[in-house]
């Protein structure tokens, strides 16, 4: 299983040919991608939306979300800004939903590094 950030969703979704897009095709395909919930409300936050928003909700299974989530989101959170990093609260949530499921990130933002760096996140 490979978690997708809406960086990468947005422009599969758009029909851009990008070496991401491609592999998204490939996981939707295959059954092999999934969602955090914060990607989803990301998704559907966006005031443009588009048509096949839709389908490819439905396409990919959401990450579970267990008990203490929310902490453990707020520790990593915490750890990523005290070392000087950039930490926005919904990359934060991604990168927690994906670490507490022990699945790996497909993404185009660099800001996820420092989550793999400091905090264990997988990235694809």
């Amino acid at each position: 299983m490979i978690a997708v950030d809406a960086s990468v969703l947005i422009p599969w979704l758009d029909l851009q040919d990008l070496p991401e897009t491609r592999r998204l095709s490939e996981l939707a395909q295959s059954g092999d991608g999934v969602l955090a919930a914060v990607t989803i409300t990301e998704m559907l936050s966006d005031p443009k939306g588009t048509d096949s928003l839709d389908a490819a909700l439905v396409a990919f299974p959401v990450l579970p979300i267990g008990d203490g989530y929310w902490e453990r989101a707020g520790v990593l959170r915490a750890q990523v800004r005290k070392a000087g990093s950039k930490a926005a609260l919904g990359d934060t949530l991604v990168a927690q939903a994906c670490i507490d499921n022990n699945v790996a990130l497909l993404t185009r933002d660099c800001d996820f590094g420092a989550f793999a760096r400091l905090g264990g996140l997988k990235l694809a």
